[in-house]
């Protein structure tokens, strides 16, 4: 070790915030390892480094007793005093040892080996750093590898991992690929910081909006609620308290181009823009476009309504394999029966 080392560990500390106090801590300690595992089998060995000219020295740390048993543990009372005459009974005497040459070598290395350790575990402390606590935040990433069906994605310091329960169905990646996703989930693992991404989550339409829409970013437009069947259909409900701003017309943009980049950007997957409403008839009744609703009715107590609509209308309100109906469910919070107006007469004509 010498002062070379010492002037690397200020530029760590300055650099990667690895504090030389602990870097040196490590050294001793895996130094005073290699001395027991290499040149001696006892265990009262300790190291001290000179923290300003990197110089280090061994010493075989001795107790003080009345009458030795144990040479290589021990010194007697009158030997200690010899050294110095304050030395009383069980106090601990560290007498230097001169290593051999070759330990010089092994101390360097040792010391070297510590450093770049050190170096990976900052690494990795700041890596999870810089993403813990950002669930739900959109990163862009660069497609790197595909592995039994898993996205790996690269993020400049890290990978991200897409699972395929996380991908849009039917989504084909290539190597190269420019793509967007939410972090999902951060862990700290063994070896480093784990990036977990979703592309199917409805955080993913979520800040794909407040990318493209200022209105939302700027807080002008709300984002009530969002409803998602990642690769076929999202609903999504808007409001705002501004009565200049019209807050479906933002998000579409002009000439749909606002509401098309977001499309694009998840394979196509149509995208239903709706008012949000504080009267539950009302939000209910948007929620169910593009079907036109005669009228709602809805039961607070159960969080129950009947939603009629024209007999032309039904097939549009339910949607193909009842999509559209649960969807609106699911955006409004709502258990939603959807009956034509032929069934409400009917109804009618049987209470009657």
């Amino acid at each position: 070790m010498n002062k070379d080392i010492l002037n690397a560990l200020s530029e760590l500390e300055k650099e990667k915030g690895i504090r030389q106090d602990v870097v040196l801590e490590a050294i001793k300690s895996a130094l005073e390892t290699g001395y027991k595992k290499n040149y001696s089998k006892s265990t009262n060995f300790s190291i001290e480094i000179d923290e300003v000219n990197g110089i280090y020295k061994l010493f075989s740390d001795k107790i003080v007793v009345e009458n030795v048993e144990n040479k290589n543990q021990e010194i007697s009372l009158e030997d200690a005093k010899a050294i110095d005459t304050k030395y009383e009974l069980d106090d601990i005497v560290k007498i230097e040892i001169k290593p051999k040459k070759d330990f010089g070598r092994i101390a360097a290395q040792t010391a070297r080996q510590v450093i770049l350790q050190k170096i990976r575990e900052a690494e990795r402390e700041n890596i999870f750093s810089e993403f813990y606590g950002r669930e739900s935040d959109i990163i862009t990433g660069v497609v790197q590898r595909i592995s039994k069906g898993n996205v790996y994605l690269d993020l400049g310091k890290i990978e991200g991992l897409i699972t395929q329960s996380e991908q849009i169905p039917n989504e084909i990646y290539n190597s190269g690929d420019r793509i967007k996703a939410v972090i999902l989930e951060v862990k700290n693992t063994g070896k480093g910081a784990s990036i977990m991404l979703s592309r199917s989550h409805p955080n993913l339409v979520k800040r794909l909006f407040e990318l493209e829409v200022p209105e939302i970013s700027d807080g002008i437009i709300e984002i009530f609620s969002i409803a998602r069947e990642a690769g076929s259909r999202t609903k999504i409900a808007v409001y705002t308290n501004d009565p200049n701003v019209d807050p479906v017309g933002s998000c579409v943009g002009n000439k749909g181009s606002r509401v098309k980049n977001i499309i694009d950007e998840i394979s196509q997957e149509k995208i239903d823009i709706i008012i949000y409403d504080k009267d539950p008839a009302k939000y209910i009744a948007n929620s169910l476009g593009p079907a036109k609703i005669i009228k709602v009715t809805a039961d607070d107590k159960d969080k129950g309504a009947v939603a009629v609509v024209p007999d032309n209308q039904l097939s549009l309100a339910i949607g193909k394999e009842g999509q559209n109906a649960r969807l609106a469910a699911k955006l409004t919070g709502w258990k939603i029966d959807i009956i034509s107006e032929s069934q409400e007469i009917e109804r009618s004509s049987e209470v009657e």
